[in-house]
């Protein structure tokens, strides 16, 4: 599961350098952004089996932050679809910032798979 966790993570990353790069609002937006909104939630989903950090029974507060983004997409995507642009901007860069820039730097600590993964050990 952390293979997919891992590779959704990194195809939500490059997409958001995609999305980032073109006019907003395009057709192109629309179809990255669906792919995008899509990778996410596999992201969010993927992580409830994923058991590194067991603080709370299986789980961490990590897993928080995916019932959060789950949560966030859904009102990002109504936000868009019912002309809210200026909140949907806020709610997609506050899950590009929080759930991948932040949390993708907690998986490079030492001691976690990523970083083991990085620095071969």
């Amino acid at each position: 599961m952390i293979h997919i966790h891992t590779a959704l993570a990194l195809l939500a990353v490059a997409l958001t350098v995609a999305i980032f790069s073109i006019r907003r609002g395009s057709p192109a937006h629309r179809v990255l952004g669906c792919t995008w909104v899509i990778a996410m939630a596999g992201v969010a989903l993927s992580s409830f089996w994923i058991f590194e950090l067991r603080l709370i029974g299986p789980y961490s507060p990590i897993h928080l932050l995916s019932v959060f983004v789950l949560v966030q997409l859904v009102f990002a995507v109504r936000a868009v679809r019912s002309g809210q642009v200026q909140q949907h901007r806020r709610m997609m860069r506050g899950m590009v910032f929080g759930a991948l820039v932040v949390a993708g730097a907690f998986t490079l600590l030492p001691g976690r798979t990523m970083f083991q993964v990085i620095s071969g050990g």
